[in-house]
């Protein structure tokens, strides 16, 4: 019998081979077991633990954010100043300064990272909790240093969870790794202000925070059982090695400044948005309760989709593809805010609108975190990404502050479709950065950033 399988004697397949039934067989039999072997990837336990951690990431940001803009808003505070408390989120963008010191000591119980990661959450549990015994009317100093200590410990956290995950995964990992710590990401983000949002319609703010700083318990739980990863050669020895040798290795790189503009430039329409669109819903007539129902538990099977379907496009694609791809499709769903506007207080509108931003948003951070991981050295692996992931919390900061007053001088529909232009300058930045044909679009360190 021939063997339909082997190439004919000048390399090319005979005409059996495309006839036989056995070659329908075989392609069944390799797409059944690349299905397995990814399920089995997922439900691995590394994979489990960077899903956890993601939430663990993701849960305190918000509680800063829209419920705390919520919160003020309830209260009757100006508008231009509910734009500005994303300002207490400074301490994501100056991470970098104490992440040598994460690099560098070793606490003396539990590892490198899981020993830093427990003292943090630890702190974290204390200062949400602390939070909810605040108000924006009686302990308003109070309460913007509580949210500023939040913030300082929750990035922090970050910069533990993103060097946990950078080398606990091997690189064919990172994609998928990256969509789960995504998912995680938002899972926890949308416990936060989704369910703190309609809990607020039926107890206090209070108890609100009190709860949300329980449910960072399982993460506690999380960090004490996950396994520590292997500390790589030739780590930092003294402090000074762990503040220079990182930026010295990086900068050495030929589109170092390039990359670190792309990283700032991104997403920075995407967070704009998003810096306000809890009070956009208020104004266009959603309750707190169609806002926690809808745009955020809803939007979690989006997530879901998006996060999935991303890690599982990265390892077809590669990152640098799928940068072009969910890129393009997180600024088109930024415009579609506007149409919010001429529809009014639609659920159906509402809810596409939601999908649509939760699903290539989703994917497009993921492919944005896997990227900015894979360019990392792991010798220095806390310094350089929180140096990377600083830029990427710019937006969300700074560029954030002034959109109160941008959403009152341009209306509410110019005022997306602004943001959905401010995200041109980084896509024109992907044939430097990643350039759709490079290695398949990997996006390795060693061929984007080495001269």
């Amino acid at each position: 019998m021939p063997n339909y399988f082997l190439p004919s004697p000048k390399g090319r397949r005979s005409s059996a081979y495309y006839n036989t039934p056995t070659t329908d067989n075989a392609v069944k039999l390799i797409m059944w077991k690349s299905i397995k072997d990814s399920v089995k990837l997922i439900c691995s336990g590394r994979m489990l633990v960077t899903l956890l951690m993601g939430f663990a990431s993701g849960l305190p940001l918000l509680l800063t954010m829209s419920v705390l803009q919520a919160w003020m808003k309830e209260e009757n505070i100006d508008l231009s100043l509910i734009g500005l408390i994303t300002l207490v989120q400074i301490p994501y963008t100056w991470k970098f300064l104490w992440a040598p010191l994460l690099d560098r000591f070793i606490p003396p119980f539990l590892g490198r990272r899981r020993g830093w990661l427990f003292l943090i959450q630890i702190a974290l549990v204390c200062a949400i909790a602390g939070l909810g015994f605040t108000d924006p009317v009686h302990h308003f100093r109070m309460m913007i240093f509580t949210a500023l200590l939040i913030s300082f410990l929750s990035a922090s956290q970050d910069i533990v969870i993103d060097a946990y995950r950078r080398e606990d995964l091997p690189d064919k990992e990172l994609g998928l790794g990256s969509s789960l710590y995504i998912y995680g990401y938002r899972m926890g983000t949308l416990l936060a202000s989704g369910g703190g949002l309609i809990l607020a319609d039926q107890i206090s703010f209070t108890y609100v925070y009190l709860i949300m700083a329980a449910c960072m318990l399982p993460c506690i739980f999380t960090t004490l059982f996950a396994p520590e990863p292997a500390v790589p050669g030739n780590t930092p020895k003294t402090l000074r090695e762990a503040v220079i040798a990182p930026l010295m290795e990086y900068f050495s790189r030929r589109s170092a400044l390039l990359i670190l503009a792309f990283i700032l430039l991104y997403k920075i329409g995407d967070t704009m948005a998003s810096a306000m669109t809890i009070p956009f819903y208020l104004d266009m007539g959603f309750s707190k309760t169609e806002i926690g129902t809808v745009v955020k538990l809803f939007g979690t099977w989006a997530v879901i989709v998006g996060a999935i379907t991303g890690g599982f496009l990265m390892l077809r694609l590669g990152i640098s593809r799928s940068l072009w791809i969910f890129g393009f499709l997180q600024a088109i769903s930024t415009g579609c805010f506007a149409l919010l506007v001429k529809t009014g207080p639609s659920i159906t509108a509402l809810t596409f609108v939601i999908s649509f931003e939760n699903l290539s948003s989703g994917m497009g951070t993921a492919a944005f975190v896997a990227f900015m991981a894979s360019i990392t050295d792991k010798r220095f692996t806390a310094t350089q990404y929180a140096l990377l992931s600083s830029l990427m919390a710019f937006p969300r900061v700074l560029a954030s502050a002034p959109t109160g007053f941008m959403a009152q001088s341009a209306g509410w529909e110019f005022f997306f479709i602004i943001c959905m232009l401010v995200a041109v300058p980084g896509m024109l930045l992907l044939p430097k950065i990643a350039p759709w044909n490079l290695a398949n679009g990997s996006g390795k360190r060693n061929t984007i950033t080495k001269g």
